[in-house]
């Protein structure tokens, strides 16, 4: 027995994902609050008896300009036994009645999985499944590679014994400099964002307004939380936390120009460790990382750095796609790469604009 629900009258689809194992924080609808420029739905299979056996979150897109098409998503779902043939196939053919109604072309996922499991892929394939582009990096709309540190059932001194020596010592080395951590809800969105807008610049990466992180942390209520770091009273740090079942996980994470030699950083990830292993957690999730672990790569600080907490890489499965609308799809996948040669072509007029910069001012600096 399949059912779909929007997100209004989601109380028992919440705590079902909230008690599974494969629950997560963007199959819970508070999701719908964070996106909302999506639609949200909720497809619900149940036993003979009444009793939940797996749930779907799928949000809905609609393609812009009046295209009567939508895209159909669903991160990290399903919720549910992924081996159970007949549960997966409800949960798919509920998500088929969406795309009737909303005119859906393509239903993405991607599971909560890891990438040996063969099972589950042959019977997304036998459904009729796609297999996505399994890369390396950060192409898809969520991370296949990620750092999770396994704190089940383990104390915070045992953790903290887990972790590399010289991550231990900037933890020690922000305390002894007299960093305060400080945990905030909603009312911290504009301080965090600020450190945000810092951070990406200095680093070259695009940030989310400050509105979106607000809606999360108001959307997750007690589940959230944006911890700031302190020196002599001025924010140095910050970060944003999501706890749901048996997760925490680590989202977002921002630092001033000034001060990081007092390793903020590495303080407020062992306080968000500390609050998974009070929740009584099974999994602290770092989240992304490249899969190319070359030294080379620009992204490879990025391992570095959460690897010191935890050498242990998860890559999930990845994408999976069932295409409602072939023709729809095609055109799609047309305009997402030109859209992609176009950006391409933008960044390389960028950077070489940059280089010839660089060079003009360097010929200035000899002139004088």
């Amino acid at each position: 027995m399949t059912e779909i629900i929007k997100a209004d009258a989601a109380k028992e689809f919440d705590a079902f994902v909230a008690s599974h194992p494969k629950g997560h924080f963007m199959q819970q609808s508070a999701w719908a609050k964070v996106k909302n420029n999506w639609i949200w739905r909720g497809i619900i299979c149940r036993d003979s008896d009444g009793n939940i056996k797996g749930t779907m979150a799928v949000i809905i897109r609609r393609l812009p300009g009046g295209i009567p098409f939508s895209m159909l998503y669903a991160p990290r779902g399903p919720v549910c036994d992924l081996h159970d043939k007949a549960v997966f196939a409800a949960l798919m053919d509920g998500a088929k009645q969406l795309a009737k109604e909303f005119g859906g072309y393509v239903l993405q996922v991607d599971t909560d999985t890891k990438v040996d499991d063969t099972e589950y892929e042959k019977i997304a394939v036998d459904y009729g499944f796609k297999v996505g582009e399994r890369s390396k990096n950060f192409e898809g709309i969520q991370p296949r590679f990620v750092i999770r540190l396994d704190v089940d059932g383990k104390t915070e001194d045992e953790v903290f014994a887990s972790f590399h020596s010289r991550h231990r010592y900037k933890v020690r080395v922000a305390k002894k400099n007299n960093v305060e951590v400080v945990i905030k809800g909603a009312e911290a969105a504009e301080e965090f964002h600020k450190i945000m807008i810092e951070t990406g610049e200095r680093d070259n990466f695009s940030i989310r307004p400050a509105d979106y992180f607000r809606r999360m942390v108001e959307a997750y209520g007690d589940d959230a939380r944006i911890y700031m770091a302190y020196s002599d009273g001025k924010a140095i740090a910050g970060t944003l936390a999501l706890h749901c079942g048996d997760k925490v996980w680590y989202l977002y994470g921002a630092s001033s120009n000034e001060e990081r030699n007092k390793m903020p950083n590495y303080l407020l990830q062992w306080e968000m460790i500390r609050w998974s292993v009070e929740l009584g957690c099974r999994i602290y999730d770092f989240r992304g990382i490249s899969g190319d672990l070359d030294e080379n790569n620009p992204l490879y600080g990025l391992y570095r750095f959460k690897k010191g907490f935890c050498p242990e890489i998860t890559e999930f499965i990845g994408d999976f796609y069932y295409v409602y609308n072939p023709l729809v799809y095609k055109g799609m996948e047309l305009a997402q790469k030109l859209r992609k040669k176009l950006r391409y072509v933008y960044n390389s007029l960028v950077y070489k604009g940059m280089e010839l910069a660089q060079k003009l001012r360097k010929k200035l600096r000899k002139g004088h």
